[in-house]
C-alpha cells in the first residue's frame, strides 16, 4: 500500500513537473515569438479580394475581372442554418472556447506520441484556421502550429466571435475559385445565402475541409457522405429537427456550375475599361472590389451587336459558302458520345452553335446540335450556300442538300429569327441576286450559317459630351481581341470629304460654288509614268457642278480640285480641328479621296462636331468608379458642347483649332498609379475627375468651327441621305439624320458615318488583311445597313433633333449653272457675307455680258 501511494505521489509530481515544463516552454516560446507575431488589429478593416465589376449605364453586368470569385457578406446577413452547419462541421464549441481547443490539441499530441511522429489531424479551431489563412503559410510545422495558437489567442482578445466567424465565412477557399460562402452558393447553386436549403448549407459547410477534392462537383459521392455527416452533427447539436434532418438527407445533389451571368455583351468595351481602370487605380483595381459604371446603355449595345453581326452574316451569305469548319469520318454506329467528342473542340460564337451532320440526302440533312436537340435542314434553308469562289464571285445555287453537306461535316447553326433579314432590310442592303427562302413554318428553327471572315466595327458617341453609347470592335472577341473600333487605322474614303468641304466653306466656297468634274492630271514622280490621274468610282464625269451635288454624288474629281484650290497645308491644319493628328493626314492631294489613317472612334468624334454645333468633345466611356462600399472614387467631368450654356453665351470665343487634344489630367493615387495623367486608349480617355470642379462652372469643349459652317456641311450631308449615296437611310423615316458613305480603292474599306443631334455613329467594314470586299461592296451596301439597323433602334420613338438655322445664314435664289444669285432661280443657303459677295460677282458678270452683247451689236 505504501508503495502504491509512493508511486501515485511520484506520478503526481511528474505530472505537475510536466505541466510546469509545458507551461514554461510555452511561455518561453511566446517570449521568443511575440515580437514577430503580426498585429491582428488589421483584421478589423480587412478588405477581401473582390473582382472588378463593369456595369452598363443602366446597371447591368458587362464583365467581372479577377482571379477569385468572392461576394463579401456581413455576419448579420448569413442565415442561422448556414452558420450552424459550418459550426457543426468545423468547430462545434466555437462560441465557448478561448480560441484554442486544448482537448483537440491534447488528442493531436497523443496521436503524435502513439504514432511515432505522424502529425495526423490538427484539431484547429475556426479561430486558428482564420489565423493560418490570413497570416501563415500552409506548411505543417510545429513552430507554425505554435504561432497559429498565439495569433488565435490574440484574435480572441481583440475581436468578437462574430467578427472572427465573418472573416472565416468570407475568406475560406471552397473550390472552383470560389472564396467564401456567398460565392460558393452563387457558383454551385446560383442562389443567394437566404435561398439555400438545409442540405445545401450542409454541402457548403462540408467543402471547408478539402475544397479541391470534396466539393459537390468533383466527387459527388464523397460529398454526399460528408454532407450527411454534417447533417447528423446539426441534429446532435439540436440545430435542426429530426424531420428537417430526414428531409435534407433525401435531397439529391443538384449542384452544377453557375458562371456569373453576363447581362451585356460588350467584351471590347470591357477590356478598354479594364486597361484604363488599371492605369488610374493601379493593380489593386482587380482585387479591391471597385465597380465601374460605363456610359453605355445596355439596349444601345445590344442594338449595335445585333446590327453588326446580322449584317456581316448577310454579307457572308451573299458571297457564298466556304464549306464546313471541320470534318470527321464517323463510323456506321456512331452515337451521341461520338458526336459530343467531335464537337468538344468547338465553342459557340455569337449565337452560332457548332453541330455535326449525321445524315444527308438530296432533300434534307440531319444535324446533331447536342444531346437534347437535333435539326433538320431542308434544301430551301440552304439555297444561299452557293460555293464560294472569291469575294467577287460565287457558284450556282445548290440543287441537292448532299452537294453542300456531307456526313461528318462540322457546321454552324443559328436560330432563324437571329439570322433572318426582313424584306425592307434586304432592299436597303441591296442584297445579292439570290435570296433565301424563309417559309413561316421554319420560324424559330435552326438554320445553316457560317462565321464571317469579314470584320466590322461600330462606335456611337453622344455629341454633347463624347460619352460612348455603343462600341463593337469586331464580330467576336473570343476569336479576335483586336479592337477595330479604336485600334484600326483604315482609310475612310469619301466619308472624309465633309471635313474638306468644311475647310473650303471657311475659305469662301459655298454649297453653290461650281467646280468642274472632269479628268485631271497632276505630276507625281512616285508613279511609273510620273502622272497621277484620279477618277470617280463609276469612271464617269459630269462636268461643272455645284458643290452640293458633288458631295451628294460623291464626286472624287471635284474634291481633288477643291483641295488643290484651298491648299493641302491649309486643309490639313483645318482638319486637326476635328481631333485628327497631323501624322494621320497625308501631305498631298490624295487627302481629298480619304487616304488618311483613322479609326471608327475618331470618325464618330469628328462627325460629332457637326452634330453639336461645332464643338470638339472627347470620347469617354467611364462615368463613375465606386469602391466596394458604393462610395465614388472617380466621377467623370467631361468637356461639354453646351452651346446654350450661360458661360459660353457670356464669353463667346471665335472658332479655331483646339490648343491641345482634350486628354485632361487625372488625379490618381500616388501609391498605385503609374502616371499622373491618363493616356488615351485608342481615341477615348478618362475625363477629369469632377471632384476638382464640383463648385465651378461646367467644362466647355473647344469651339472649333463656325456654327454657320457646321450648318452648311450638315445640310449637304442631309441631302446625301435624302437623294444621294446614303438614300437607303430614308427607310428610317426621319428628317434629322445626315451622313456620308465611304469606299476605298478595290473596295478594301466600306464606311458610313452619320448623326443627328442625339448621337454620332461610325461604321466600318473590311478585312483585317486589307483584302477586297468584292465588286459592288460600297459603303452604301456593306456599311450603311449596319448603321441603319443600329440608328433605327436607338432613335426609335425619339423626336426629331436637327440643328436649327443659325443667325448669319441666308436663303438665296441662285442660277444652278453658275451658282450665282439669280431671281427666280433655285433656292440655296449660304453665309450672309457670301451672298453679298456673290451678288456683286453676279452684277459684274451681268455687266460684262451686257458689254459683250453691245460689242456684238456694234
Amino acid at each position: 500500500m505504501r508503495i502504491l501511494k509512493r508511486l501515485l505521489r511520484i506520478a503526481l509530481y511528474l505530472t505537475l513537473a510536466g505541466i510546469l515544463f509545458v507551461a514554461g516552454a510555452i511561455g518561453v516560446a511566446y517570449w521568443l515569438l511575440a515580437p514577430r507575431l503580426p498585429s491582428v488589429a488589421v483584421l478589423r478593416d480587412y478588405h477581401m479580394q473582390v473582382p472588378l465589376r463593369v456595369l452598363s449605364a443602366d446597371g447591368k453586368l458587362i464583365a467581372s475581372f479577377g482571379e477569385t470569385r468572392r461576394i463579401p457578406v456581413r455576419i448579420a446577413d448569413v442565415p442561422a442554418r448556414l452558420k450552424n452547419a459550418v459550426l457543426s462541421a468545423e468547430d462545434g464549441d466555437f462560441y465557448s472556447h478561448p480560441g484554442v481547443d486544448w482537448h483537440g490539441i491534447a488528442r493531436a499530441g497523443i496521436h503524435v506520441i502513439v504514432s511515432g511522429g505522424d502529425k495526423g489531424p490538427g484539431g484547429s479551431t475556426i479561430t486558428q484556421q482564420v489565423a493560418r489563412n490570413f497570416f501563415l503559410s500552409p506548411e505543417k510545422l510545429y513552430s507554425r502550429k505554435l504561432t497559429e495558437m498565439f495569433i488565435a489567442l490574440r484574435m480572441e482578445n481583440e475581436l468578437s466571435k462574430d467578427q472572427i466567424l465573418e472573416l472565416y465565412l468570407n475568406k475560406m477557399f471552397l473550390g472552383h475559385r470560389a472564396y467564401g460562402v456567398a460565392a460558393a452558393a452563387s457558383y454551385y447553386y446560383g442562389k443567394t445565402l437566404d435561398q439555400l436549403t438545409v442540405a445545401q448549407c450542409a454541402t457548403i459547410a462540408s467543402t471547408f475541409q478539402l475544397p479541391s477534392v470534396v466539393n459537390p462537383l468533383n466527387n459527388p459521392k464523397r460529398m454526399i457522405a460528408r454532407r450527411d455527416w454534417v447533417l447528423g452533427q446539426m441534429l446532435a447539436n439540436r440545430f435542426i429537427t429530426q424531420a428537417e434532418h430526414d428531409e435534407a438527407v433525401k435531397e439529391p445533389n443538384d449542384a452544377y456550375p453557375h458562371e456569373q451571368q453576363i447581362e451585356v455583351d460588350a467584351p471590347y468595351l470591357a477590356e478598354m475599361v479594364r486597361q484604363q481602370t488599371l492605369e488610374k487605380l493601379g493593380n489593386d483595381a482587380l482585387t479591391e472590389g471597385y465597380v465601374v459604371h460605363t456610359t453605355v446603355p445596355s439596349e444601345s449595345q445590344a442594338a449595335a451587336n445585333d446590327a453588326l453581326r446580322g449584317r456581316l452574316s448577310a454579307y457572308d451569305r451573299r458571297h457564298g459558302y466556304r464549306g464546313p469548319e471541320g470534318h470527321e469520318e464517323l463510323p456506321a454506329g456512331a452515337g451521341p458520345e461520338d458526336f459530343d467528342r467531335v464537337l468538344a473542340g468547338y465553342t459557340p460564337v455569337a449565337g452560332m452553335m457548332p453541330a455535326i451532320v449525321t445524315a444527308t440526302g438530296a432533300k434534307e440533312a440531319t444535324v446533331y446540335v447536342n444531346a437534347k436537340e437535333s435539326a433538320t435542314l431542308s434544301l430551301e434553308s440552304i439555297t444561299w450556300a452557293r460555293p464560294y469562289v472569291n469575294e467577287g464571285r460565287a457558284g450556282a445555287a445548290p440543287t441537292r442538300v448532299d452537294a453542300v453537306l456531307k456526313r461528318g461535316d462540322v457546321v454552324r447553326l443559328i436560330r432563324s429569327e437571329k439570322d433572318d433579314i426582313s424584306e425592307d432590310a434586304k432592299a436597303s442592303d441591296m442584297a445579292a441576286t439570290t435570296t433565301e427562302a424563309k417559309p413561316e413554318s421554319n420560324k424559330g428553327l435552326w438554320r445553316l450559317t457560317q462565321i464571317p471572315a469579314v470584320q466590322a466595327a461600330l462606335v456611337s458617341v453622344d455629341p454633347e459630351d463624347g460619352a460612348v453609347r455603343a462600341l463593337v470592335g469586331g464580330f467576336s472577341f473570343a476569336r479576335s481581341k483586336f479592337n477595330r473600333a479604336v485600334m484600326a487605322a483604315r482609310q475612310p474614303g469619301s466619308s472624309f470629304k465633309p471635313y474638306l468641304y468644311s475647310a473650303a466653306f471657311e475659305r469662301g466656297f459655298t454649297p453653290a460654288s461650281i467646280v468642274n468634274d472632269a479628268p485631271v492630271a497632276f505630276p507625281d514622280p512616285s508613279r511609273p509614268d510620273g502622272v497621277w490621274t484620279p477618277s470617280n468610282d463609276d469612271g464617269k464625269f459630269s462636268g461643272p457642278m455645284r458643290l452640293r451635288e458633288a458631295l451628294v454624288q460623291s464626286k472624287n474629281l471635284v474634291s481633288v480640285r477643291l483641295l488643290d484650290a484651298i491648299g493641302v497645308r491649309y486643309a490639313r491644319d483645318y482638319m486637326t480641328r476635328f481631333g485628327f493628328t497631323p501624322d494621320a493626314l497625308p501631305q498631298n492631294l490624295s487627302l481629298a479621296l480619304g487616304t488618311a489613317s483613322v479609326s471608327p472612334m475618331s470618325m464618330a468624334r469628328g462627325y460629332a462636331v457637326f452634330a453639336n454645333g461645332g464643338y470638339l468633345v472627347t470620347p469617354y466611356f467611364i462615368s463613375r468608379i465606386d469602391d466596394r462600399d458604393g462610395n465614388p472614387v472617380y466621377v467623370a467631368n467631361p468637356e461639354r458642347a453646351c452651346a446654350d450654356c450661360q458661360e459660353r453665351l457670356l464669353n463667346p470665343t471665335p472658332p479655331g483649332p483646339p490648343n491641345q487634344p482634350s486628354t485632361a489630367s487625372i488625379p490618381a493615387k500616388p501609391a498605385t498609379s503609374a502616371t499622373a495623367g491618363l493616356a488615351a486608349t485608342g481615341d477615348a480617355v478618362l475625363p477629369a475627375d469632377s471632384h476638382d470642379n464640383t463648385s465651378q462652372a461646367p467644362k466647355l469643349a473647344p469651339h472649333v468651327i463656325d456654327v454657320r459652317n457646321d450648318y452648311l456641311v450638315t445640310s449637304l450631308m442631309q441631302d446625301v441621305v435624302k437623294r444621294g449615296t446614303g438614300s437607303a437611310a430614308r427607310a428610317l423615316g426621319r428628317d434629322d439624320i445626315a451622313g456620308k458613305t465611304g469606299s476605298t480603292n478595290d473596295h478594301r474599306d466600306a464606311w458610313f458615318v452619320g448623326f443627328n443631334g442625339d448621337v454620332s455613329t461610325a461604321v466600318w467594314v473590311g478585312f483585317d488583311d486589307f483584302s477586297s470586299l468584292g465588286r459592288g461592296e460600297f459603303g452604301a451596301k456593306a456599311a450603311l445597313p449596319i448603321w441603319m439597323d443600329y440608328m433605327g433602334a436607338v432613335l426609335k420613338d425619339k423626336p426629331s433633333h436637327a440643328m436649327a438655322m443659325p443667325p448669319g445664314i441666308a436663303t438665296v435664289q441662285i442660277d444652278p449653272a453658275s451658282g450665282l444669285p439669280s431671281p427666280g432661280g433655285m433656292n440655296e443657303i449660304m453665309k450672309v457675307e457670301d451672298v453679298d459677295r456673290l451678288r456683286e460677282q453676279a452684277q459684274q458678270k451681268q455687266q460684262e455680258e451686257q458689254q459683250d452683247h453691245a460689242y456684238d451689236i456694234f
